[in-house]
């Protein structure tokens, strides 16, 4: 049983791991697709609005989140292990880009308050692993 369930588990993975692929791919291209646009709409301009940037930015970031989960599924597919060290990069990188698309003028102080205080509980951790690893 316990051979089938590891079986079952890999190929999920697996099936999981050519999606992100594809996914990513294609956020790819939508990136690309999204800037050219953003580009050459009239009135013809080379440099972006502070809104264009930010969507911008919301794609790239979502992108690097998917390379990152990636990553994570080929390690644990190689070493059958999951790293926390990506996990952290990919909750810190999934943080950053909740806060540059974040509408700031328009939250209460309490929820700026508990966006900083997770920033640095994710950064503190990621430190704290840093040096646990060294040792």
């Amino acid at each position: 049983m316990e051979k089938f369930l590891s079986k079952f588990e890999h190929y999920i993975v697996l099936g999981l791991l050519s999606m992100m692929v594809i996914v990513v791919f294609l956020g790819t291209l939508e990136l690309a697709l999204i800037l050219v646009q953003q580009m050459i709409k009239p009135p013809l301009k080379i440099l972006l609005g502070i809104n264009e940037m930010l969507e911008i930015f919301g794609f790239f970031l979502m992108i690097l989140i998917g390379l990152e989960l990636i990553e994570t599924m080929k390690i644990y597919l190689l070493e059958d292990s999951v790293h926390v060290e990506i996990i952290f990069l990919v909750a810190i990188i999934a943080v950053t880009r909740k806060v540059i698309i974040l509408d700031v003028k328009s939250l209460t102080p309490l929820t700026l308050i508990g966006v900083a205080a997770l920033i640095l509980a994710l950064s503190f951790g990621y430190y704290a692993l840093k040096k646990a690893l060294k040792h």
